[in-house]
Formats: structure tokens, C-alpha cells, sequence
């Protein structure tokens, strides 16, 4: 039978830190913790399998309970006291996923109380008001927890006593208070459940162990796993561990700290605590915890954990100090003190901004703490994101209302929205917006998706909305007490300014989180300091060659500033909607005869010529590739009644005769009709003008001393022929313009490889091509059968479904189209071995697919310019991956001929 519960306490735990994907996160962390000798309050864990066979069946796995009964046991014993009794054992349960989740699962405190171990545990620790403060809490957690009771009824109660005793805070309630504030909170729960609530310590440990499995599949849960790709097979562990008390009395507190700055990735102690207080008020926002240090300290009205308790702060930081060490990587503490004895509750790999993660893994590498290869790996490709974040113009002069904690990274422009709902439904509709809330929630979490931003009234840097936000690359501003905000005028005032919702704000976080009414204009980072060496790592590592998507000197210019190698998808056909170039495309389209278009033809090769040279120029020495017409004609063409009669008029052409052409053109099924390769086969002419362009900008650009390697790109070919008969076009007329120019260039002539005939036939293709680019986009369209056009009213039921796991256009599908490549890599370089390989699709930019790219042995990756750094920490890390799975591999043959030579 499977082992389900595993103990921790005493100074030994029966696990550590590399389980985590039987104890989760937070129970690995806890028995590791345990074997280092830190004060942990002794416990159990029950494994995440026990969570998976709970979610196949609706029940506990057989002989689960039976476990936690004995491990109970062993509890009792480690803390001498009894579960349910008298001198009463007192637990918490809490979640705990091998990934970290923060807020997107449940917990519930003080597990034990009832009617008699409550008056038992007040008489022994002569603090009822504390007793009675930890049943009135058990009562809430529990009933919004466990029995879906929702929390807002509990709070309604708890704001009315307040009111009725005029006191703000839940500390200033009195003993005699909290005792008509849990009758009046069994009264809701016997209302709405239809029971009393249970008095059997066993019924409450149970249920709350349900209610912990259950969470793994609550929709905040869902959406977050969706959101950052976490697969649901893991399931969640479940910890019950024994209570300490940071709300026994003055001389208690409970807080959270980070082993570094969150933000800024500063090798500082920086945390928050509270006086008199669980654990859940802290992450709660309902009131503004204080800082625990002096480092921290941003006001003289602050009073920090280091000038309260100077003693068993120094614990907390030798604490900090040996588990940064010993986990060689920034830690989320969550602490406990119990009149004035420290006890650790769990550490955790702390969420952060990009700049921090980069900044810590950089001191980290510097100090020798961990290698390059670490370094690279702990940077997610997501953070490169946040790295790219806007920030306010420097040059533009504002006025800031009102400032709070600086939580998220950047800057952020949006309309102020008061609910989540609201945040989805206008940013579906196309609007960006900033989701101002007096604190955020875990039921948030779709609207904070949808957000530019987040600003909350209360809360601190470890509040809920401020781990989002740094898990998220938001930018966002916690702890505004200048914000008060009206939920039903829908609208808030900033210190004495009204903000309506609708009206634009701005957030700027830096030092401080600034607050500014309006929309202030936005500038794009650099790329410098810790970050430019974490790329520069990346590079000295991985093998593929990131390339650039640009069509315009400014595109391929700023591509390689971000460090592209070159450009792997010049589109000609942009360059034909500018200004006047559209009017001489037209003329050309309508044009009767050849004779015709070449004439237009004649005048837009200079221009055409004109851009290639400015893109030779930004790419000076790396190979650009140009792909030839691609789009059908009809694209060029007017589709109103107006602006076809506009056309004619300037055409000299009859409407109705201008309005059958355009007609004419039209098709059923544009995309698989007259485009691409075919236009050219048809009009030879316009391959002819293109080339012309191309390979003269090449010769006029070498002239002026630029190295140019030009690689002329025919698109759509389905058919080795479809190349052969336009390649030899290319030839003769690149032939010509370069003996007219008394100049010779070398260059490439290959194929775009996104229709599937063309894959399976590549080697047929590669006797002609020089190199195949893959055309992800239109490989996935016509592979799948998909039009990317019309996907959107069926790929969100795919995906909520499970139909599909990832929309297939933004990730690779690999054991389909992936293998479409695969196949059409090997034909190829069987018939043309030195053939160059790779992609210019959207998935060019896609951590996922660049890891497949590199693995199938592609040349390079071409993608967006913003996506460059992005793709060259991807490729980096695709190469470590598999060096470390060759590692492995190689490691496990030496084992087994160990074992076949001992046999």
C-alpha cells in the first residue's frame, strides 16, 4: 500500500526538500527545514497521489485517514498536548502544490476548536480574548473554506460589530464582543449550511481536508494554472501542522519576509509584519502591516519588528541568512511569533520582478553560489517580458495625486475599472485598463489577466495583488491610502481628486509607486547591466541563430539592437500600402495587358529598391531573407463603393469596369487561391521587378562598403516545379541587374515550406532550394485544416474542453506539424546536406517550440524584434536541457553496467 502521510517534527522529518512532488512545495520545504534545525511547529503532510486518487474517485484513498490518525498521534506526543481534548492540539491545514500557486488554494486555522476545548485552552492560557479571536476565525475560514460559505457574510457581521463599538481594527474588539460575534457567525452558518457547525474536531480535520483537495480544481486555481502553464496532473499535497498563536497578545506577531528585495532583487531583508495577528492578515490587505526592518522604513510613524523585538528579529535574520545559503536562491518566509518565541512556517522560492530575478541570479553566479548554466535556467523566458516593460517617458513633466508601494514592475496606461468582471469585459472589447480595488483576491485573478495594472488602498508588498503583479509582470501600486474608493457611485477619490470609472490613470513604479491621473506617454527599456550579461550567457550557450520578422529599417534596426542575427522574413507586400504605392499597385493590378504592368511595375522598383536597401543597411554583414509577393491582389483593392469610384476617377476607368475587375478577383477561398508563388507563375513580371529590386539594392549597397547576404524567399510552393520554373526567373534576371552594376553578390534563392505536399516532398524541393524557411503559420492553418481567420469561435471551447491543450497557433503542435518538419528536415538534407533550415512563423518567438526547433537541429529561429531576447534565453535553455538529459542518460548506461557486470 502506498505511504500517503508523511511527519515532520522534533528536529526530523521522514522527508525534504527534493519531494516535493509527493509532499508539494510547501511540505518538502517544511521537513527540510525540520532536518536544518530551524523551529518549525511539528506536522504532517499528506502526499499529492492522495490527492490525485481523491479527484478520480470522491474519496480518500483506503487507508489514508488511517494514517493521519497515527501521525496525529505521534503530534500529540511531540507537543504533549491532545487533538480534541483537554490542553488542546490546535492545527492548521494548509495546501501545498509541487509549483507554487500563491492564494489559488485554501487553508484553513485553529482546526480543534469547539465548545469545550475552548473554554479548556482560555482557563490554561489565561488570554480568552485570544481564544476566542482564534474560534471566531475558525468559524469564518471555515464556513467560507470548507462549506463555501462566502466570506463577505462574515465580514458584513464583523463590520458591524465595529461599528456599533466604534472601534477600527479587529484587536480593539473585546472578549465579550467575540463571543456575540461567534454566536451571531454560527447563526449565518446554521442559516445558510442548514446545520450546526461541527463540534467534532475529527469531522473538521476531514472536511477541511476535502476542502483542500477540492481546491485544486476551484476556478481561481484553473485560471492560474492556465495562465502559467501548469499541467493539472500534479495535484496538491495537504499540511497539517500544529497552531502557533501570532494573536495571543502584544507580545505576538506573524509576518512575511523575502531573503531579498522582490522588486529591485537587492541583497536586503525585506519583509512586513503585524502585531497581534494570523498569518492570514498579513496577505489579506485588510490592514497595512509594518516593516520589519529599518531598511525597510519609509515613514517616522512606522515602527519596525527590529525596534520592537531586537531579539528575535537577529533569530529571524540568521534564519534569512541560512536559508538564502542553503537554497541557494531568494526565499518567502512566513514567520510566527508566539509571546515572543520564533517559529518558521514555511519558505518558498519567492516571487519576483524580471529585474530582481535577473539581479539575483547574477549575485548569485558573481559570488560562485551557483554556475552559468543555473544562472540561465532560473531566468523564465516569461520575465524577458517584464524586462520589455514600458516605462513613463523621462522628458514628460506630471503631477502625482497619490503614491503607495511600489509592487509590480513598469509602467501601466489604462481606464480605471472597479470589479474583475468589468476588467474582462472592457479588455475584451479592446480597451486597456487598471483594476483599482480596495484589496485583490484570489477571485480576481481574471480580471488582474486582463489588466494593464493594479492599484489597491490597502495591502503591502507581500499582499495578494502584489505577488499577482510579480508573478504576472503588472505593473502595479499597493497600500494607497490616499485611495477611497465608492463600489456603487463606481468611482474613487484620490487624495481630494475624483477618478471615475472610465477616466484614464496612469501607474509609475520606480522607487515609489506613483499615481497620476491621466495618460501619460510610455517609453520601451534597455537592455543593459545584469540583463545584458544574462544574454550574453545565453549566446556564449545555445546553438540556434535568433533571427528578426522586419519589413522596414527601423523594425530591423531596433531587432538588432536586441541582439537579432539577421532577419529570417522581409514581407514585400507591406511595403506596398504606403502612401502613394498603393495607387501604382493598384494601376498595376487593373492593368489589361503586360505591356501595362510592367510600366507600373517600372515605377515601384525604385521604391521597393529603395527599402531593401535600408534594410541591407541596419543588417550590415547578417543575411536577410526577402520573401516575393506573398498575399493575394485582391488585398490591394478598394471593397466600398466609394472607394472604388474614387479609384476609377483617378484610374480614368469606367466604375463598373473597375468595380467586374475587382469582382473578378475575388475568391471563395482566398487564402488557398491566387497568392503566393502562383501570382508569379502568372505574372512573371512582378518576380521579375522584385528580384531586380533586391539584388540592385544589394549591389548599390556594396558599392558604399555594406556587407549584404541577401536570401530571396518563394512562398507557397506545393510543387518542386512551382520553385524550379521561378527560380530560374531569379536567376536570369539577378544575373542581369548585376551585370549592368559591374558588381557580383552572392546570394540564395529557397522556399518557404508551409503547405504539407511541400514537406513530404522536400527532397524533391531541396534538388532546387538553398534553404527552407518554415512558414509556421500557414503550415499550422492548412495542416490542422484551421482558417486563422474564422479559429476564434471554436478555439476557446478546444481549449476549455481539453481538445486541445495550447492554441496550436501560438505552440508548436509538435507530434502533428512538428513532424511535417521533421520530415521535410531529413528529405532535404539527404538531397542537399549543407541546405539551411528554419522559421519565420509566430512560433519563432515561443520558448516551447524554439526547445523543438533546437532539438530537430534547425539553423536558426526568426521572430518579432520585441521577441529576440526572448528567444535567446529560450534557445539557451533548450541547449542546457538537453545536455542535461544526455547527462542523465549517459550517467544511467554507467549504472546499468555497473549492475550487469555485478550480475
Amino acid at each position: 500500500m502506498p505511504k500517503y502521510v508523511y511527519f515532520f517534527g522534533a528536529g526530523k522529518a521522514e522527508g525534504d526538500a527534493s519531494m516535493k512532488k509527493e509532499l508539494g512545495g510547501k511540505g518538502a520545504n517544511l521537513a527540510e527545514m525540520t532536518n536544518l534545525g530551524i523551529p518549525v511547529p511539528p506536522g504532517f503532510t499528506v502526499t499529492t497521489e492522495a490527492c490525485l486518487e481523491y479527484q478520480k474517485t470522491g474519496t480518500f484513498p483506503k487507508g489514508m485517514m488511517d494514517e493521519v490518525r497515527k501521525h496525529m498521534s505521534r503530534l500529540e506526543k511531540a507537543m504533549g498536548r491532545i487533538f480534541g481534548r483537554e490542553k488542546p492540539l490546535l492545527i492548521s491545514v494548509r495546501s501545498g502544490a509541487p509549483i507554487s500557486m500563491p492564494g489559488m488554494m485554501d487553508t484553513v486555522l485553529n482546526l480543534g476548536l469547539n465548545e469545550n476545548t475552548l473554554e479548556a485552552l482560555a482557563q490554561e492560557s489565561s488570554q480568552p480574548r485570544f481564544v476566542y479571536d482564534s474560534y471566531r476565525r475558525l468559524i469564518h475560514m471555515f464556513g467560507d473554506v470548507v462549506m463555501d460559505l462566502h466570506k463577505d457574510e462574515f465580514e458584513k457581521i464583523l463590520t458591524s460589530m465595529k461599528k456599533e463599538k466604534g472601534v477600527s481594527f479587529d484587536t480593539e474588539l473585546s472578549t465579550e464582543d467575540l463571543k456575540k460575534l461567534i454566536k451571531q457567525y454560527k447563526k449565518l452558518y446554521k442559516d445558510e449550511i442548514g446545520e450546526d457547525f461541527p463540534d467534532d474536531p475529527w469531522e473538521q480535520l476531514e472536511r477541511a481536508i476535502k476542502a483542500v483537495f477540492d481546491s485544486w480544481s476551484n476556478p481561481r486555481a484553473v485560471t492560474y494554472r492556465k495562465l502559467n502553464n501548469i499541467t493539472e496532473e500534479m495535484g496538491t499535497a495537504v499540511n497539517a501542522q500544529s497552531m502557533v498563536f501570532g494573536n495571543l497578545n502584544d507580545n505576538s506577531a506573524t509576518g512575511v519576509a523575502f531573503t531579498r528585495h522582490p522588486a529591485t532583487g537587492e541583497d536586503v531583508f525585506y519583509g512586513e509584519y503585524l502585531v497581534n495577528a494570523q498569518g492570514e492578515d498579513v496577505v489579506a490587505g485588510t490592514r497595512t502591516p509594518q516593516p520589519i526592518n529599518l531598511v525597510n522604513k519609509v515613514s517616522d510613524d512606522q515602527q519596525t519588528l527590529e525596534e520592537l523585538m531586537p531579539k528575535v528579529y537577529r533569530k529571524i535574520e540568521k534564519i534569512r541568512n541560512k536559508l538564502d545559503t542553503h537554497y541557494r536562491e531568494m526565499q518567502d518566509i512566513e514567520f510566527t511569533i508566539q509571546d515572543g518565541k520564533l517559529f518558521i512556517l514555511q519558505t518558498r522560492t519567492g516571487t519576483r520582478t524580471a529585474n530582481a530575478a535577473v539581479k539575483i541570479a547574477t549575485d548569485y553566479l558573481k559570488r560562485g553560489m551557483i554556475r552559468e548554466e543555473e544562472a540561465l535556467m532560473r531566468i523564465d523566458t516569461t520575465f524577458i517580458d517584464q524586462l520589455l516593460h514600458p516605462q513613463l517617458d523621462p522628458d514628460v513633466t506630471y503631477e502625482v495625486v497619490a503614491t503607495g508601494l511600489p509592487a509590480g514592475p513598469g509602467a501601466a496606461v489604462g481606464k480605471a475599472v472597479f470589479d474583475a468582471e468589468t476588467a474582462e469585459k472592457w479588455a475584451g472589447e479592446g480597451e486597456k485598463v487598471i483594476l483599482v480595488r480596495n484589496e485583490t483576491t484570489p477571485d480576481d485573478i481574471g480580471g488582474m489577466d486582463a489588466s494593464q495594472g493594479f492599484l489597491t488602498a490597502f495591502g503591502g508588498m507581500t499582499s495578494h495583488a502584489a505577488l499577482v503583479a510579480r508573478g504576472m509582470g503588472k505593473t502595479c501600486v499597493v497600500g494607497c491610502s490616499e485611495l477611497k474608493i465608492d463600489y456603487d457611485k463606481r468611482e474613487a477619490n484620490l487624495n481630494g481628486h475624483k477618478l471615475k470609472e472610465g477616466d484614464w490613470i496612469t501607474l509609475a513604479v520606480g522607487t515609489k509607486g506613483e499615481v497620476i491621473l491621466g495618460q501619460l506617454p510610455l517609453i520601451d527599456p534597455q537592455f543593459t547591466g545584469d540583463f545584458g550579461r544574462i544574454l550574453r550567457l545565453a549566446d556564449k550557450h545555445r546553438r540556434l541563430k535568433i533571427r528578426t520578422n522586419a519589413d522596414t529599417p527601423k523594425d530591423a534596426k531596433q531587432a538588432r539592437e536586441f541582439g537579432a542575427e539577421g532577419i529570417g522574413l522581409t514581407r514585400t507586400e507591406h511595403m506596398f500600402f504606403e502612401g502613394d504605392r498603393i495607387k501604382v499597385m493598384q494601376q498595376m493590378i487593373l492593368a489589361d495587358d503586360e505591356e501595362s504592368r510592367r510600366k507600373a511595375l517600372e515605377k515601384l522598383r525604385p521604391l521597393q529598391q529603395g527599402d531593401f536597401e535600408g534594410i541591407f543597411e541596419a543588417m550590415d554583414g547578417l543575411p536577410v531573407t526577402i520573401r516575393l509577393l506573398d498575399p493575394p491582389l485582391h488585398e490591394f483593392l478598394p471593397h466600398t463603393d466609394e472607394d472604388q469610384k474614387e479609384l476609377a476617377d483617378e484610374a480614368g476607368v469606367p466604375f463598373e469596369s473597375l468595380k467586374s475587375a475587382v469582382d473578378d478577383l475575388r475568391e471563395q477561398n482566398p487564402m488557398l487561391g491566387h497568392r503566393g508563388c502562383r501570382l508569379s507563375i502568372t505574372y512573371p513580371e512582378i518576380a521579375e521587378m522584385q528580384v531586380a529590386a533586391i539584388i540592385g539594392a544589394a549591389c548599390n549597397c556594396k558599392k558604399r562598403g555594406i556587407k549584404v547576404i541577401p536570401e530571396i524567399m518563394i512562398p507557397l510552393i506545393g510543387h518542386v516545379n512551382e520553385l524550379s520554373y521561378l527560380e530560374k526567373i531569379t536567376r536570369r534576371v539577378a544575373k542581369d541587374v548585376m551585370k549592368d552594376a559591374g558588381i557580383d553578390i552572392d546570394y540564395l534563392v529557397g522556399s518557404m515550406i508551409e503547405i504539407p505536399r511541400a514537406a513530404l516532398t522536400a527532397d524533391e524541393v531541396a534538388s532546387v532550394a538553398e534553404f527552407f524557411s518554415f512558414g509556421t503559420n500557414d503550415l499550422t492553418q492548412m495542416g490542422f485544416g484551421f482558417s486563422r481567420d474564422d479559429i476564434g469561435s471554436f478555439l476557446p471551447d478546444y481549449l476549455e474542453k481539453g481538445v486541445l491543450t495550447k492554441d496550436p497557433f501560438q505552440t508548436l503542435d509538435k507530434s502533428g506539424i512538428g513532424q511535417l518538419i521533421e520530415i521535410a528536415c531529413t528529405k532535404g538534407r539527404e538531397t542537399r546536406p549543407d541546405l539551411k533550415l528554419g522559421i519565420c512563423g509566430e512560433h519563432g518567438g515561443d520558448p516551447d517550440s524554439i526547445d523543438f526547433c533546437h532539438r530537430i537541429r534547425l539553423d536558426y529561429v526568426s521572430c518579432s524584434p520585441f521577441r529576440v531576447p526572448i528567444a535567446r534565453l529560450a534557445a539557451a535553455q533548450a541547449a542546457l536541457r538537453e545536455e542535461g538529459e544526455k547527462l542523465l542518460t549517459k550517467t544511467a548506461k554507467v549504472d546499468l553496467s555497473k549492475l550487469s557486470s555485478l550480475v
